[in-house]
């Protein structure tokens, strides 16, 4: 075991950006602080991560297997997918997304799921479909979130920015750890035009989808330490699907930080806030689909200047594995409540059977 310290529909999505201006940030989240999303216990716990799962026929087949071997685990508390339920060259159907979702009622535990790029960003494509992604985002919402404020499979509540057509936002505290789930995306955020479409350039309602969401996630992910603050929290997990710091897009974006530019207002509040919390801070994601597990902010790393950011230590970054390398889910254990400090997360990667 490696141990670390440390939509309501597109209009409607358009409508409520511009509305957001208007409001004060904290107005922005349907997420008082409320008992009832809060999970009250002493003892250690244990909570799974996919991500980057199913890919292809294969892995499709394989699909309900893998879900019976995290269902075999019965201490997990809950269940993350972080997103990517469908390879980049596959399509986009309601279909498939039905079968999904009958496939995500079969898990026993708590599941939350935040959706991926190649199950709406990257739907233009012509392999995909060529469909609007806005519209496949709207089905999405419709189909895997049909009842906010609750997971998916077994109910565990959770609080949720459905007030502003983001269901798929969600956090919730357990034995004082906070936990943040946002709608990040591949494809540098979604803001890659939709070349699919005959597109070259980002379109307008495009462009305000990415402010919106992208403002959305940053007021959640302000709210989640505050509340993390003031509840005198041990840590704070974040989970996402995009990684931000894919080794694979370092060159490039090196030579030219404008690749990874839909992510740098969420990492300067990652980085403001973190510091600040001045405790442990986990960052869980997918995308890249090889597993990782670094500090991409601390001093000396390249990510700093791309980013145009100061460092903050004290984030530990997990990648779960994808794709061909989803072989595995990985197996997060949090501490009992006695520990405040150093070891508070602790995880490891569990072969499925087959």
């Amino acid at each position: 075991m490696k141990t670390k310290t440390l939509k309501t529909t597109t209009a409607a999505a358009v409508l409520a950006f511009g509305l957001l201006a208007s409001q004060p940030a904290n107005a922005a989240n349907n997420t008082s602080d409320s008992a009832s999303n809060s999970v009250p216990n002493n003892d250690a716990f244990t909570f799974g991560v996919i991500g980057d799962i199913p890919y292809g026929d294969a892995e499709i087949a394989k699909f309900p297997s893998r879900i019976q071997d995290i269902n075999a685990d019965s201490a997990l508390n809950f269940v993350t997918h972080v997103g990517d339920i469908k390879n980049g060259s596959s399509v986009c159907s309601d279909e498939y997304f039905a079968n999904i979702r009958s496939q995500f009622d079969t898990f026993e535990h708590p599941l939350v799921f935040t959706p991926g790029d190649n199950e709406w960003v990257d739907c233009h494509r012509t392999n995909n479909g060529a469909y609007n992604p806005l519209e496949r985002l709207d089905k999405l919402r419709e189909v895997f979130f049909d009842e906010p404020g609750q997971t998916l499979s077994a109910t565990m509540p959770v609080k949720t920015q459905e007030n502003l057509g983001l269901p798929e936002n969600v956090r919730f505290t357990q034995n004082r750890v906070a936990f943040s789930v946002v709608n990040i995306q591949g494809s540098n955020n979604s803001l890659l035009p939709w070349s699919g479409l005959g597109e070259t350039t980002p379109t307008p309602e495009q462009l305000a989808e990415v402010e919106h969401r992208t403002d959305a996630v940053l007021d959640q992910i302000r709210a989640t330490f505050t509340d993390a603050e003031r509840r005198n929290d041990r840590a704070v997990v974040l989970m996402t699907q995009a990684d931000m710091f894919d080794p694979s897009l370092l060159a490039a974006a090196t030579a030219s930080p404008e690749t990874v530019s839909g992510f740098r207002e969420i990492v300067g509040a990652i980085i403001e806030e973190t510091n600040r919390f001045d405790r442990p801070v986990y960052l869980i994601n997918g995308d890249s689909h090889v597993f990782a597990e670094n500090q991409p902010l601390a001093a000396g790393s390249p990510w700093l200047a791309i980013y145009g950011q100061p460092a903050a230590d004290d984030l530990q970054r997990i990648t779960v594995d994808g794709s061909a390398n989803a072989t595995n889910y990985v197996r997060f254990t949090v501490a009992g409540n006695s520990s405040d400090r150093g070891s508070v997360l602790s995880w490891e990667k569990i072969p499925f059977s087959q």
